[in-house]
C-alpha cells in the first residue's frame, strides 16, 4: 500500500468533517470489512458528499491506514491512563489488561480493523504491534531492574503478554465477559504459574 501524508484540516469545521470520516469508516470497515466497504459507504455513513472526502484521504488505505494508527495511539494512551497510578509492575499488568479489554468492549469496530490490517496492510499491522512491544518492554525490563518481577528476556515477554491481551480482546472484551473475572483468572496464572 502506498503510504499518504495525513493531511491536517485547518478550521474547526475542517477537523469535525475528517472526524466523521474516520467514525463512517470506522464503522463501515468495521462491520463489512475492508473489501467489502466502499468509499460511497463510508461518505454516506458520514452524511458527506463523495468529493469531500478526497480533501482528507487520497483512498480507502489511506483511511483503513489512519484507523489503525489511531487504534495505536488509542491503546497507548488509554494504556498509560489506566496505569500511572500503579504501585509496581504486576499492578500495573493487571490494570493494563482490564483497560485493554475495555477498548476491545467498546471500540470492537476498531479492534476489527487492526487485525484485518494483518491482511490488507500488513506494515502497518506491523508497525502497530512493533511500535507497542518497543515500549513495553522497556517498562519490563525496568521493572525486573527494580525487582519488580523476575528478570528474563523482556522483548519475548512483552510479545507473550500482548499475544495474551489481544486473544482475551477478541474472545472476552468483544463479547461482554465479566472483565473482573477474566482478569483475575488470568493474574492468578499469572503469578502462581500453571504447577499444581
Amino acid at each position: 500500500m502506498e503510504k499518504a501524508a495525513a493531511r491536517k484540516p485547518r478550521t474547526k469545521r475542517g477537523l469535525e468533517t475528517q472526524e466523521a470520516i474516520l467514525r463512517a469508516a470506522e464503522a463501515v470497515i468495521g462491520a463489512q470489512g475492508y473489501a467489502a466497504a466502499s468509499i460511497s459507504d463510508i461518505t454516506r455513513a458520514a452524511g458527506i458528499a463523495q468529493g469531500t472526502f478526497y480533501i482528507y484521504f487520497d483512498s480507502k488505505e489511506h483511511v483503513f491506514r489512519e484507523l489503525v494508527t489511531e487504534m495505536g495511539r488509542l491503546t497507548r494512551k488509554t494504556l498509560s491512563d489506566a496505569v500511572v497510578g500503579a504501585p509496581d509492575r504486576l499492578s500495573a499488568e493487571r490494570l493494563g489488561l482490564r483497560a485493554f479489554l475495555e477498548i476491545a468492549a467498546t471500540r470492537p469496530t476498531l479492534y476489527n480493523i487492526v487485525e484485518e490490517a494483518r491482511f490488507v496492510d500488513p506494515d502497518s499491522y506491523h508497525a502497530y504491534f512493533t511500535s507497542f512491544a518497543r515500549g513495553y518492554a522497556r517498562n519490563l525490563a525496568a521493572a525486573a531492574r527494580e525487582g519488580e518481577i523476575r528478570p528474563g528476556n523482556a522483548e519475548i515477554r512483552a510479545w507473550a503478554l500482548m499475544g495474551m491481551a489481544v486473544t482475551l480482546g477478541e474472545r472476552f472484551g468483544m463479547t461482554g465477559a465479566d472483565s473482573d473475572e477474566v482478569v483475575a483468572e488470568v493474574f492468578d496464572m499469572l503469578e502462581r504459574g500453571l504447577k499444581p
